[in-house]
């Protein structure tokens, strides 16, 4: 075995339940095909006192994609031939569809449907059965980019490959997960859990912080393919070492699957076959996160360092921090001192795919603003500010954002803070053809607030906030998937009279979606 530091690695270890709280967690290590150190504190119900253990069965979540691409690879000879049956689940798309490669790396361009549901009226603990995804797929007619430019996580990518697999193999997906990964890997108890208001072993998720109290989580939806897999720990660390032990057999599932990926125009990617390429010092791993509301995932494996490190929680923290911070700490991966933020980065813009960008810094680093979740950013040598995501350059009032692993570079506008702003203007109900859904804003007093209205039923009222001129932010904080969609920026639009005519809307995962004002609104 090389040599890792054992020592700090325990200390990382045993210091987990302090340095990200909750009701309880799971944590483990394997280094050259063994397990050198596992962890299993807290309880998996706070209310009967169920001790978290490493034989509790927890929600993978998202972590799910990489072994539904695994799947498609040992079933499908030449998965390419596939590519003209998503236009079955895409009846009414106009461009050019994905193909079956470009839904297994997020570069489709669809919207996400998890986001979506928000839009079509869904509340965040209402039911969302099996038979209610593909219509709501099938509602879908144009992409937020042409497939193969860029990158954009989309759940429904991994929803139109499970349905593609059970119809071509015959099999139901679970059978395929056992037969084809969880029996050969050695994960005795992993199962397919579609349904999420009834998790094995009765372990509970639990929203809030030890600011707020820690509270459960209720989930209701049906996923396959996207995610579900429920594992243990113990399950988890033999899918690693299952991995290191395959690592130099390019036949593996493990090295099909993690082979370089790259854009249309030969750009490299840092995503592929529901697995993320991320750097931690100099060492190169493959992973995936997985989040539903109460619980929290990350595995991540490095194949030169034969290395990795598996955290699962049942509530909110950071699970990537929790595993990256543990490989940092055997590997002796140093921190490097951040530099001090210099003043003239506040601000916020606008970019070419109708987004709001903010940045707020403080003395080291600063927050970005502009995707599902805030990036901190630090000070680099050359004067930007970068995280392995993004880089922000200043081009006198405007910025320049750099997502390599979006294949994105675009130039934001800036625009100027508004504190408040006549909602008045804006009140009444609105129409998307793209969606075939409603929305309606209501204004009084000086606040706003938005309602969708859709295939899914009337959502909650959600409250908006003036961010600029004829621009808006409705912030969704709670959605059916976690983590909810975050902000969505609404850009007003108007005729050539200066009268309101619809509205353009967009989060990261479901960008520039037109609606149109109703007559007499």
């Amino acid at each position: 075995m090389s040599q890792i530091d054992l020592a700090a690695l325990d200390a990382a270890l045993n210091a987990l339940p302090k340095r990200f709280p909750g009701p309880g967690g799971v944590a483990g290590i394997v280094k050259d095909g063994q397990v050198v150190a596992a962890r299993a504190w807290g309880y998996a119900d706070l209310d009967s006192a169920q001790p978290m253990t490493g034989m509790t069965r927890l929600p993978i979540c998202s972590i799910s994609k990489q072994f539904t691409c695994a799947v498609l690879l040992a079933t499908q000879k030449d998965p390419a031939r596939l590519d003209a049956r998503v236009a079955e689940f895409l009846p009414n798309f106009s461009g050019p569809l994905p193909s079956i490669r470009q839904l297994c790396d997020n570069q489709s361009g669809l919207r996400d449907y998890w986001a979506l549901t928000v839009l079509q009226g869904g509340l965040a603990e209402q039911p969302f059965r099996r038979e209610d995804a593909l219509p709501l797929l099938a509602r879908m007619k144009t992409g937020h980019f042409p497939p193969g430019t860029q990158y954009s996580y989309c759940n429904c990518n991994y929803r139109i490959l499970s349905e593609l697999i059970e119809s071509e193999t015959g099999e139901a997906l679970r059978e395929l997960y056992r037969r084809l990964i969880w029996e050969p890997a050695g994960m005795k108890t992993a199962t397919l859990t579609s349904d999420t208001s009834r998790p094995e072993d009765g372990v509970v998720g639990y929203e809030g912080s030890d600011a707020t109290g820690f509270f459960p989580a209720q989930n209701a939806i049906y996923w396959i393919g996207d995610a579900g897999i429920s594992a243990s720990l113990e399950d988890m660390l033999a899918y690693e070492a299952w991995i290191d032990a395959t690592r130099e057999d390019e036949t593996s599932l493990y090295r099909r699957i993690s082979v370089p990926p790259r854009f249309a125009d030969g750009t490299p990617a840092r995503y592929g076959y529901g697995l993320a390429h991320v750097t931690i010092g100099d060492h190169a791993f493959t992973g995936h996160a997985g989040a539903l509301r109460g619980f929290r995932a990350q595995r991540l494996y490095c194949r030169d360092a034969r290395i990795s490190a598996v955290v699962i929680f049942n509530h909110e923290a950071d699970s990537f921090a929790a595993a990256a911070g543990l490989l940092k700490s055997a590997l002796g991966v140093a921190e490097e001192p951040a530099s001090p933020v210099p003043d003239g980065w506040d601000g916020q813009w606008i970019g070419p795919n109708g987004l709001l960008s903010r940045v707020d810094s403080a003395r080291n680093s600063a927050r970005l603003r502009h995707a599902t979740g805030a990036e901190t950013l630090t000070v680099s040598p050359d004067g930007t500010l970068s995280a392995p995501t993004v880089i922000l350059t200043r081009a006198g009032e405007a910025l320049s954002m750099q997502r390599p692993g979006d294949n994105l570079t675009a130039l934001l506008a800036p625009l100027a803070v508004v504190d408040a702003a006549d909602g008045t203007e804006i009140a009444g109900r609105y129409h998307s053809d793209e969606l075939e859904a409603a929305l309606e804003i209501e204004a009084r007093d000086g606040a706003a607030y938005a309602r969708f209205d859709g295939l899914l039923g009337r959502g909650r009222m959600e409250r908006m906030e003036p961010a600029g001129k004829d621009a808006w932010l409705i912030a969704t904080r709670r959605s059916m998937d976690a983590p909810a969609p975050g902000d969505w920026t609404l850009l007003v639009e108007r005729d050539d009279q200066g009268r309101v005519s619809g509205l353009t809307l967009g989060c990261w995962l479901a960008r520039e979606i037109q609606y149109s004002r109703n007559s007499g609104a």
